[in-house]
C-alpha cells in the first residue's frame, strides 16, 4: 500500500504547468497548424485534451487528441490476460507532428513503446515528448521535449499523478511503500 510522503502540485500548479507546455509547443512549432496530440492512456490521456484545449484558447486553432494504449507494446510488462486495447487515434498518422503525452516520465520505457505502438501505424513527421513530471532515473535514452516539473526522486519512491476526471481532483504527491 502506497502512503503519501508529500505533495508536490496542487490543481492550481498543474493548471499553470499544462498552460507552460501549451506556450512551449506553440513557440517551438511556430503555433498549431499539423499537430496532432497523442495522451498515453490513463492520465496522458486527460492531460493531452488540458493540453489540446489550451492550445486552442491560445491559437485559436482546434488541435485533434487521440489516445494510446500501449500495454501490448511494453517490454517489461508483459500479461498473459486478454485486455482490451483503450487506443483511440481518430486521424492518420502519417506526415503529421504529433506531440505525445504522458503525465510520468521515469525509465522511458512507456515513451518507447508509444513510439513503436505510433509507427507501427505510420510514419509521423516528428513526435515530441511533453510530460507532467519528469522524475529521471532513465533506463533508456529518452528525454522529455516539454516539461511541467523535475522531480528528482529515489527509487523507492513513487510519483502518482492524480487528475479530476479520473480520480476525483488534481495533484501530484509523491508516495512511499507502507512498512508491513
Amino acid at each position: 500500500m502506497l502512503v503519501e510522503k508529500t505533495r508536490i502540485m496542487d490543481q492550481k500548479a498543474m493548471s499553470r504547468a499544462i498552460t507552460r507546455i501549451s506556450f512551449e509547443i506553440i513557440e517551438h512549432n511556430k503555433g498549431a497548424s499539423n499537430l496532432y496530440i497523442i495522451g498515453i492512456v490513463t492520465r496522458g490521456a486527460q492531460l493531452a485534451e488540458r493540453i489540446a484545449k489550451r492550445i486552442a484558447e491560445l491559437e485559436g486553432t482546434a488541435v485533434e487528441v487521440g489516445f494510446l494504449d500501449v500495454t501490448a507494446y511494453r517490454d517489461d510488462k508483459r500479461t498473459e490476460e486478454p485486455r482490451q486495447d483503450k487506443t483511440d487515434l481518430p486521424f492518420p498518422i502519417e506526415g503529421k507532428q504529433i506531440i505525445l503525452v504522458d503525465d510520468v516520465i521515469y525509465t522511458g520505457r512507456t515513451v518507447r513503446a508509444a513510439m513503436d505502438a505510433i509507427l507501427q501505424r505510420g510514419r509521423a513527421k516528428s513526435i515530441q515528448l511533453a510530460a507532467l513530471i519528469d522524475r529521471g532515473h532513465r533506463e533508456l535514452p529518452i528525454r522529455a521535449d516539454y516539461v511541467g516539473k523535475n522531480l528528482p526522486t529515489s527509487h523507492d519512491e513513487f510519483v502518482k499523478v492524480s487528475v479530476e476526471e479520473h480520480d476525483g481532483e488534481d495533484q501530484v504527491t509523491i508516495c512511499v511503500e507502507a512498512d508491513k
